[in-house]
């Protein structure tokens, strides 16, 4: 391992490693880019999806790295962001990451392991053991908790942090979230918002994946301030819940068979066994990586996942 905390995470290549694309959703981001680009692994691709800034995000961007590709959203919000750098991306596993110093990127590498072990989907939770924030506040903690179980009452899953968005998945769940950047204009369009994490989390466990939760902790933005409104957003991700389930629902009614339940997610599914060497294995301890000292307080995990980290195999 370098010395140097800000050099890109190296690894050597091995034949039948999956390459790994990191979409990385900007607004004025250039003074937190150098904390950010320089610690995301050297092999992977970044996709730094730029949403008409009027700093030097895109310029820092390429003089930290100079393989980055640039793609100019082609509307407004995270979504609209996510959709466009999901469409641009060529790797194998797909990599949500934002760019405000808040996600760690160390974690990239216990999201790709889960991966591999047979894992479509791995969702990062604040809410498990080894997660947490010195960022969230008590109101949208509680909206948060609040959320999630309203989603699991309503699909019969059990997802611990239904509004993260620090998440990584295999490319053939791409048909699955139904993204498309779509057409250029100023209105929003279904999902272009912070809600997209939602519609992400729910068509994902609608479809029969097999989601796994992974410890994860969010550190507060480093410079800048959130485009994120507590009530307003919250109230649009209350909008989606209510209207995918409604949507999916109808589907799967007037599909021929019943809908495919998620292996291991959905209440009536057999239990998953924990297997391997990581079966009762403490979580990876977190410590702040980008910015120290910052106050905040930390969120205990005491929501039961379907999946975490504990009973996922090793790759």
């Amino acid at each position: 391992m370098t010395s140097d905390p800000h050099a890109p995470t190296a690894t050597a290549p091995t034949v039948g490693t999956p390459t790994v694309s990191v979409v990385v959703p900007t607004l004025n981001e250039a003074r937190n880019l150098p904390h950010v680009l320089r610690r995301l692994p050297a092999d992977a691709e970044i996709v730094l999806v730029d949403g008409r800034s009027t700093d030097d995000t895109v310029a820092v961007a390429r003089r930290l790295r100079p393989d980055v590709v640039v793609v100019h959203q082609n509307r407004r919000g995270k979504g609209n962001a996510l959709a466009c750098g999901f469409a641009a991306a060529t790797g194998d596993i797909l990599v949500m990451f934002d760019a405000d110093g808040s996600a760690d990127p160390g974690e990239i590498t216990d999201f790709v392991r889960v991966l591999r072990a047979g894992a479509d989907f791995a969702k990062g939770s604040r809410f498990l053991p080894g997660g947490g924030s010195s960022d969230i506040t008590r109101l949208r903690h509680a909206g948060n908790l609040a959320l999630s179980g309203l989603v699991n009452g309503l699909i019969r899953c059990h997802y611990s942090d239904l509004c993260y968005g620090y998440n990584a998945f295999w490319r053939h769940c791409l048909p699955v979230l139904d993204l498309a950047p779509g057409d250029h204009g100023p209105e929003r369009q279904w999902g272009d918002g912070f809600e997209v994490e939602t519609l992400i989390n729910i068509r994902i466990a609608r479809a029969g994946l097999r989601v796994v939760e992974m410890p994860s902790f969010e550190h507060p933005r480093i410079h800048g301030a959130s485009n994120l409104n507590a009530v307003s957003d919250g109230l649009r991700v209350l909008r989606t819940i209510m209207a995918e389930s409604r949507y999916r629902e109808s589907r799967a009614a007037a599909s021929r068979g019943p809908l495919r339940q998620p292996v291991g997610a959905c209440a009536g599914a057999p239990a998953q066994e924990p297997a391997g060497a990581l079966a009762g294995a403490p979580p990876r301890a977190r410590v702040p990586w980008a910015a120290a000292g910052h106050p905040g307080i930390r969120v205990s995990a005491t929501a039961h996942a379907w999946v975490d980290e504990t009973r996922a195999e090793r790759a």
